[in-house]
């Protein structure tokens, strides 16, 4: 099968601007074509229908472009330029997303079909079920490639650094004894055999957790009489477990996943019975919250006891261990009202993402290199906080900038007697998060504080709801937002009564969650400011959010639901009728997901005028580019590398004015436009422009290593580059230029 086709990258409208790529070790990652939107790989030997979509098929569909990007993930963990382990890191990580796509995109689908939806209203109005069977056919292979990563590919790697796996039947004298041991002293008493039988019932299985299903056989009946058990192994014991004999001390670092030992020693449960097989399976479940908040008094318990039944969703996936008796296996999908098509048989081990405990391997030389954030912006210096911003803006560049001024702003805040209030959203923390601890001590110190939790933070609602109680512990007010919409953005505001008696405001507009953790693992922007332009649009947004206002109004920040979509068209067909009249128009957006059709539309209609648009889009895109006589101006590209891309910026060129230039926390999807309260802000200060074009976009724009191509027929392809041409990745630069920044401070 030919591979698509492939379509020359546009030069930047100033390279002069960006600086000189920097030379790096290239890659060969394998390119993927599209059938019919299902995503397959290139050496696929069924043919490709059509390489150029219809008028009529101008989206791609959402579920299979997400699928594409979780492709993506996994050409790293293929990808030899990676550190070893970090290879391994990747591939959990495919493992995790898919988790996280059943649980919530899938078990969508599923109850669609369920309550015989025809259009599941998608841009490309594909039907429940005909997105299903798609979905089946991409995940199939993508999970056949995923497992064979890992044996044909890791596993031998792995193997020559000395980091083994051992098999049961592998195991020397000395291991086993080892083993037994360990089994005896660790698991066997953790463990609880279910049977299964008219006296026991099916027991109820949680979500994503591990089980093994049992097949014995009574030696004392003459009849073959099947029994079957199911053994649930708790999460408290590691999946992943070093041995520790001293066989293996001479052959380097050796494993045994935990759930061979409990096949191993399974026939301990069962005195008297003959262990016929034992298989492990897993059962993914719906995990989406169900919650009519205008018929939920309280939503807080509300949220507590959906979580509660969250475990007893319908089953929308099982994994099983190849090799699982036909008996077992009808019994269980029977038993979990689950028919085969969610049915994935696997080599093993079930759930990769286990592999993370690899973590503990003390082998430097096979992870990235060290990175310490640098820490040298104007704000370095707390105690200097508010004095700096009343002089300037400043806006940091995650996780190459360090997170902490972030932090400090928050933290000095609580402490400066001059403050009288503070006012945050806190849609995501970190376990003992230092903005909870210092919101705490604000009040305790006598502030007005006040905190907008969203306990509607998916897979995050139990944590947010104990920060809700220990903040109203301790006196802070804290609401949950707007009935209907999640609480997106990321604000902080702070009022302060200065030196003459004014009070002055200070804000902070980021586009990534207020959480020191994935800070150091999510590129985003930190934006600081005490322009009164934007501070009292922010104070606008919290009065809404805390009281009453149908119809806020907001002179500079772009907040959705209010006028967010209104403005981002408007931006968009004001580049069109430039373009139209002949004079220059660009458009640069960065994003993680792009749906929403009247802003596709739009790009498109941008397009076909003569509007240069260049789109990076880290995740889902349903726009299709490239195509004649609708979007031959437009190019997508997705950058997926060792931090995950997350900032949201948008450039509109504006011809015969300032170029319109923002970013926040907003992706142009409608549930972003339409049910979250989001924050999109301008950015006013001229250096802080300057940077976003001739720094975050043109450097980003120049990426042709972690870089892939969006294609028309919705493939991702490399960039392409000249033989001689030398790589270049957009996060290579930034680390590169904050290690000389720090080197240069350190003078």
């Amino acid at each position: 099968m030919a591979k698509p086709r492939r379509t020359a990258s546009r030069p930047l409208k100033n390279p002069s601007a960006a600086p000189s790529p920097a030379a790096g070790p290239g890659s060969d990652v394998p390119a993927y074509a599209v059938e019919d939107a299902v995503l397959i790989p290139d050496n696929h030997p069924a043919p490709v229908s059509r390489a150029v979509p219809t008028a009529k098929a101008a989206y791609f569909n959402r579920e299979l472009s997400w699928l594409a990007f979780n492709r993506r993930v996994l050409d790293q963990a293929r990808n030899p330029r990676h550190p070893l382990l970090e290879r391994v890191r990747f591939l959990a990580i495919v493992s995790s997303n898919l988790d996280e796509f059943f649980e919530i995109r899938v078990a969508g689908l599923i109850q669609q079909v369920d309550n015989d939806v025809v259009n599941a209203g998608g841009v490309d109005a594909l039907g429940p079920r005909e997105q299903l069977r798609r979905i089946h056919s991409v995940v199939a292979s993508l999970v056949d490639d995923q497992y064979h990563c890992w044996h044909a590919e890791l596993v031998p790697a792995l193997a020559a650094e000395g980091i083994t796996f051992a098999s049961p039947d592998k195991l020397t004298a000395g291991e086993l004894a080892w083993v037994r041991t360990y089994f005896e002293e660790q698991i066997f008493p953790v463990l609880t055999p279910l049977a299964i039988d008219q006296s026991h019932p099916f027991p109820q299985l949680g979500n994503k957790t591990l089980n093994i299903v049992v097949c014995l056989d009574d030696p004392s009946t003459v009849e073959l009489d099947r029994h079957f058990a199911i053994l649930p192994v708790p999460r408290v014991l590691p999946r992943l477990v070093s041995i520790d004999s001293a066989d293996t001390d001479q052959r380097g670092r050796r494993y045994i996943f935990l759930s061979d030992i409990v096949k191993l020693c399974a026939a301990d449960f069962f005195p008297g019975f003959h262990v016929h097989g034992a298989h492990l399976f897993r059962v993914t479940r719906n995990s989406d919250l169900y919650i009519d908040e205008e018929e939920a008094e309280n939503l807080l318990k509300k949220i507590e006891e959906e979580l509660r039944n969250l475990r007893r969703g319908a089953a929308v996936r099982l994994e099983i261990e190849d090799g699982v008796d036909d008996q077992i296996f009808a019994t269980l999908c029977d038993h979990l009202s689950l028919s085969h098509e969610y049915v994935f048989r696997l080599q093993g081990p079930i759930n990769l993402l286990r592999l993370l405990a690899l973590d503990e391997v003390n082998r430097p030389d096979l992870a990235y290199p060290p990175f310490t954030p640098v820490n040298l912006s104007p704000l370095r210096e707390p105690a200097l906080i508010f004095a700096t911003l009343r002089e300037r803006d400043v806006l940091l560049h995650h996780p190459y900038d360090s997170f902490q001024p972030v932090v400090d702003f928050v933290e000095q805040a609580a402490r400066d007697p001059r403050v009288l209030a503070i006012k945050q959203t806190l849609y995501r923390t970190s376990g003992d998060s230092p903005f909870v601890r210092a919101l705490i001590e604000a009040s305790r110190n006598g502030k007005q504080v006040t905190a907008l939790v969203e306990l509607k933070a998916r897979f995050d609602e139990a944590n947010n709801i104990q920060w809700a109680r220990q903040l109203e512990e301790a006196g802070v007010h804290v609401v949950y937002g707007l009935v209907g919409h999640k609480t997106h953005c990321k604000v902080a505001l702070v009022v302060r009564r200065e030196e003459d008696g004014k009070l002055r405001r200070y804000v902070h507009l980021g586009t990534g969650n207020y959480n020191p953790r994935t800070a150091k693992i999510y590129t985003d922007l930190s934006h600081f400011t005490s322009r009164d332009a934007l501070t009292a649009d922010a104070a606008t947004l919290f009065n809404t959010l805390t009281g009453f206002g149908r119809a806020p109004e907001f002179e500079h920040l772009l907040v959705a639901p209010y006028v967010l979509h209104r403005r981002i068209l408007a931006l968009i067909k004001r580049e069109a009728e430039n373009a139209a009249a002949g004079r220059p128009a660009r458009i640069m957006a960065k994003m993680n997901s792009l749906v929403d059709q009247a802003v596709i539309d739009a790009l498109y209609a941008a397009s076909r005028a003569g509007v240069q648009i260049d789109l990076v889009v880290r995740g889902v895109c349903c726009l299709v580019p490239g195509v004649a006589g609708l979007s031959e101006n437009i190019r997508v590209r997705s950058i997926v590398g060792r931090f995950l891309e997350h900032v949201r910026a948008f450039y509109f060129h504006n011809d015969g004015g300032e170029p319109a230039i923002y970013a926040g926390s907003a992706d142009w999807m409608p549930r972003n436009f339409f049910r979250r309260i989001e924050v999109v802000f301008p950015l006013l200060d001229p250096a802080l422009r300057r940077w976003v074009t001739d720094e975050l976009f043109a450097i980003e724009l120049q990426d042709n290593e972690n870089a892939r191509l969006l294609t028309s027929g919705g493939g991702y392809l490399p960039v392409p580059r000249a033989p001689d041409a030398p790589a270049f990745s957009a996060q290579s630069y930034y680390l590169a230029a904050a290690a000389h920044r720090a080197q240069a401070a350190a003078l």
